[in-house]
């Protein structure tokens, strides 16, 4: 198996689609403000855009998170703990961030199979709604796996992060 360290292409993939949304939504938000207050008309159906830019942006971004271990953690008691503790409890909670994203995720795809098959739109640019859905199951599976493979990828000692 391949180290997790060896998907740059993965942080490379998802790092410039989530600097191009962020930079959209700005625009597409610039554009609006401008319209709205400069010329008294707003961008039509600029809410719809900036919102489904932000799933996109919050879900490509996860992926990211995870692989580089930069979820909350609290480590209150990580100094009170051995190495063999700590690595047993980085185990079991990558074990339950997998098993809960890959629940979330096959749940968040029967959704978007349902968005699809209404036709679901937005209601002003009647822009579709499940290809949004299938980008956030895709991003929350994605994140599950990348968890799965931090189980057999211990910490550093001197990363900073609160298990060895």
């Amino acid at each position: 198996m391949k180290s997790l360290h060896s998907m740059a292409w993965l942080e490379l993939v998802l790092g410039v689609t989530s600097a191009v949304v962020l930079f959209l939504m700005m625009m597409v938000t610039t554009v609006d403000v401008v319209g709205r207050y400069v010329f008294n008309k707003p961008l039509n159906g600029g809410f719809e855009i900036t919102e489904m830019m932000l799933a996109a942006l919050i879900y490509c971004g996860l992926p990211l998170v995870s692989q580089r271990r930069e979820h909350i953690v609290i480590d209150t008691f990580d100094p009170m703990m051995s190495a063999r503790v700590k690595r047993t409890l980085d185990v079991i909670a990558e074990i339950i961030c997998s098993a809960t994203l890959g629940g979330l995720g096959y749940l968040i795809f029967q959704r978007a199979a349902r968005v699809a098959s209404y036709g679901d739109t937005t209601n002003v640019l009647q822009l579709p709604l499940a290809p949004v859905a299938y980008l956030m199951g895709t991003m929350i599976v994605v994140a599950a796996l990348i968890h799965l493979g931090l189980v057999f990828v211990p910490h550093r000692v001197d990363d900073g992060k609160s298990v060895v």
